[in-house]
């Protein structure tokens, strides 16, 4: 009966963990969608040229995914929690800093860098970690749950942030989600989360890679034997094809919908429509891959994915019709399935004690996606004056990222290349 009780307790504790993780991964990442409504109001303010806007925001993905390693590194040795606490902080600075953008470069070093370190050590790779620790037999349910929080997110934080735009300004709207994300992050990051059981039990500053079990008769995955394997190279390919197609549009869907006539809170609405039809999605998609395959369900995903682009070309014709919610719809439930299979998907090719670094390696060709799919979209839209071109971009990525799932199959889970002994992989 005490060890019912205790499991009992410790399985409160880790949906205690979820549920805050769902909150805090809303708001960090409602603000990284938050600047599709934000690059409105710099393009009046300051007549900026679009690429130049959307720059700032690739600055910050690849910023963000520069991070991913050594978050993975400094998650190993201090702890998710600790991180989280610390990259909430750094995130309210960066969006105080940039509440005083006079000059683009202000911009780039306020938003870009310090915000996007903010996202970084608060977001994405930490709560996996997190989430991973406490729930490694259903990681695929357990991600889609907490990361259902950055759809709740993008709901309600982005028209949020046009709301605030409208009646205070941008520069005080700023101001405000800074005091939002410290003020949530900070006391829930205390009082609410602990670190997975395996490294409270492992009593050291590396609990992540001791108390993990040894793979395969002492041999296991280290960052060095992945990056020699191809299936890490067609891992990253799916990462980066799948965010260029997702954030190029994500970032500019509501600058496309203003340019065709959708009032500006219309258009924040619709961002928020993405982020509500993504909640289900982002569940939806973990457990139906736990189930059948990671392949299936991402093939699934990004069909609705193919089938938005195709809606956002009719609904710029169609601007007052219920097309650009129907894309809405559509891009919500395709992109949703980024967020808990790509993390299930490595874990499946690589996992181990070595995982935190491979995984937080991976997570460049993520933001090196988003990055790039950002700023090539405003370049497209500077030569040409549309962002047709961008579309078919947005398109061929789609459809190119899940047929290289195929190829890497991580249904089909390969042993490492050399066996590696408890020694070398702490020096790994």
């Amino acid at each position: 009966m005490t060890v019912s009780r205790g499991m009992d307790g410790q399985g409160r504790r880790g949906w205690t963990v979820v549920g805050t993780t769902f909150v805090t991964l809303g708001l960090v990442y409602g603000i990284w969608y938050a600047y599709s409504v934000f690059l409105v109001a710099f393009l009046r303010e300051f007549g900026w040229s679009r690429s130049l806007v959307a720059g700032a925001f690739s600055a910050f993905v690849l910023v963000h995914g520069s991070s991913g390693p050594l978050s993975g590194w400094l998650v190993g040795r201090v702890g998710p929690r600790r991180l989280i606490l610390t990259g909430g902080c750094v995130l309210g600075l960066g969006l105080v800093l940039a509440a005083e953008t006079h000059e683009w470069w202000h911009l780039y070093l306020a938003f870009g860098g310090i915000a996007a370190m903010g996202v970084g050590t608060s977001g994405w790779v930490p709560s996996v970690v997190l989430v991973r620790g406490w729930f490694p037999d259903r990681i695929g349910m357990a991600l889609g749950v907490a990361s259902a929080g950055i759809g709740m997110g993008i709901f309600g934080v982005v028209p949020f942030a046009q709301f605030l735009i409208e009646r205070i300004g941008w520069r005080w709207a700023f101001r405000l989600l800074a005091v939002l994300i410290v003020g949530w992050v900070v006391p829930a990051t205390l009082w609410l989360v602990r670190d997975p059981p395996w490294r409270e039990a492992s009593g050291s500053r590396g609990g992540a890679r001791d108390a993990r079990p040894i793979l395969d008769g002492g041999a296991y995955w280290t960052l060095a034997g992945a990056v020699r394997d191809w299936h890490f190279w067609g891992l990253a390919g799916v990462f980066f094809a799948g965010n260029v197609a997702t954030q190029m549009l994500l970032v500019h869907q509501v600058a496309y919908l203003v340019d065709h006539g959708v009032s500006a809170l219309a258009a924040a609405t619709v961002g928020g429509v993405v982020g509500l039809a993504s909640i289900p999605g982002k569940m939806g998609w973990g457990t139906l891959s736990d189930r059948t395959s990671r392949e299936l369900a991402y093939t699934l995903a990004f069909g609705g994915l193919v089938a938005g682009v195709g809606v956002l070309v009719l609904a710029g014709n169609h601007p007052a019709s219920a097309l650009p919610y129907l894309y809405a719809i559509l891009i919500g439930l395709g992109y949703a399935a980024t967020a808990p299979l790509s993390p299930a998907a490595a874990s499946d090719l690589f996992s181990g004690p070595g995982f935190l670094t491979i995984f937080g390696t991976l997570h460049v060709a993520n933001s090196s996606g988003g990055a790039t799919g950002a700023w090539i979209a405003g370049r497209i839209f500077d030569g040409t004056g549309s962002y047709a071109g961008a579309l078919w971009v947005a398109f061929g990525m789609a459809v190119l990222s899940p047929a290289l799932l195929w190829i890497v199959a991580p249904r089909r889970p390969h042993p490492p290349p050399e066996p590696v002994n408890r020694q070398d992989a702490k020096s790994a």
